[in-house]
């Protein structure tokens, strides 16, 4: 079974900065393409950023420049840096990991104030 866990939401004014972690645990390998999602209310949820393990990434046009994805093998931890934040940007986000199905985590709520 694989269990993730995600920390680093919270609050912050337009244009500060967040780190959000996703830390894994149980039957993974390093291998596991993971991801961010985001889902804002009344909005369809969007892929926001992946990492596979050699380090190809893939960016929404909306943060490219701005959010930066990167893992940890060795810690089996998928971070995402957020840079330059937009009020656009509020969503709870949820990484996931692909491990024969699709894993998610528990989603944390980011808030971007104007």
């Amino acid at each position: 079974q694989v269990q993730l866990v995600e920390s680093g939401g919270g609050l912050v004014q337009a244009g500060g900065s967040l780190r959000l972690s996703c830390a894994a645990s149980g039957s993974i390998f390093s291998i596991n393409p993971m991801g961010w999602y985001r889902q804002a209310p009344g909005k369809q949820r969007e892929l926001v950023a992946r990492i596979h393990s050699i380090g190809n990434t893939y960016y929404a046009d909306s943060v490219k420049g701005r959010f930066t994805i990167s893992r940890d093998n060795a810690r089996n931890t998928v971070y995402l840096q957020m840079n330059s934040l937009k009020p656009e940007d509020t969503a709870v986000y949820s990484c996931y990991l692909d491990y024969i199905k699709r894993y998610w985590g528990q989603g944390t709520q980011v808030t971007v104030s104007s």
